[in-house]
């Protein structure tokens, strides 16, 4: 039971109790780090029990139990205290504004701000797409659907960019008023939970080989990553996950196409 990696799966799950608290407390500038250190145990948990060879159901169930906290509850809470932020905020200087004083203002009667609950839309779609994969045999070598950590940095680049204020400079400036607006971060919210539990097939990042015809799509993916890194700061995370999408249609198109003329 407390195997290596168990106890990583374990580490995942306190990450993500930490990110809730920080979230809570209106700290969307600490927050996503301690959702990165989560991501980081998910892939060791799931890495060192191939190569320790300790698979097992156990290890399964409890790594889809700390998903559901750290990629589910926790981004959920996070996106909650963004929207709150933007709505209390206008412009759009750090402010560390807790999801306790909104709560107390609707309990005290000020039912005029329900925005912020569309970020619960997060943790509610995660557990169906969690539990889906635990009993879905189709998603063995891919994803059908999109995985509970990729929406998860997707919208971490919103609490990065108003902490670190990436939304400055002329065009930023622009069109942050749009990006950050509660109606269409709710919006995106929706459209990116659906996805979750969307029957959309997205291929997996494990590689078995290192030959180009069996990981070009891979390959492609990891090295336009890696400019968007360079090139776009912290929303990059959304833009990958964006490019994560697109090649996986155009790879399902290529594949359809081609068994078709065989």
């Amino acid at each position: 039971m407390f195997n290596i990696p168990n106890l990583f799966t374990a580490a995942n799950l306190i990450s993500g109790c930490i990110a809730i608290l920080l979230a809570v407390s209106g700290r969307i500038d600490l927050a996503p780090f301690a959702i990165f250190v989560g991501a980081f145990f998910d892939f060791l948990d799931g890495f060192l029990a191939r190569k320790l060879q300790v698979s097992s159901e156990m290890g399964k169930q409890l790594d889809s139990l700390a998903d559901m906290v750290t990629f589910g509850v926790a981004p959920g809470l996070i996106m909650m205290a963004v929207i709150l932020r933007c709505q209390l905020v206008s412009d759009f200087s750090m402010n560390y504004v807790s999801i306790p004083n909104w709560v107390n203002t609707l309990i005290d009667g000020d039912h005029r701000n329900f925005w912020p609950f569309a970020g619960l839309l997060i943790p509610f779609f995660s557990i169906f797409r969690l539990a889906k994969f635990n009993l879905d045999t189709r998603q063995t070598e891919s994803f059908i659907g999109l995985p509970t950590p990729a929406i998860t940095l997707f919208f971490m680049s919103f609490p990065l960019a108003l902490a670190y204020k990436i939304t400055t400079g002329d065009l930023m400036i622009s069109i942050n008023r749009f990006l950050f607006d509660p109606l269409f971060i709710s919006i995106l919210i929706l459209i990116m939970s659906l996805l979750l539990v969307s029957e959309i097939p997205l291929f997996s990042l494990k590689i078995k080989g290192f030959g180009w015809k069996e990981n070009r799509v891979r390959y492609v993916f990891l090295l336009i990553s890696l400019a968007f890194i360079l090139l776009f700061n912290v929303w990059s995370l959304a833009l990958i996950v964006f490019l994560y999408l697109i090649l996986s249609m155009i790879e399902n198109i290529f594949i359809k196409t081609k068994k078709d003329e065989i």
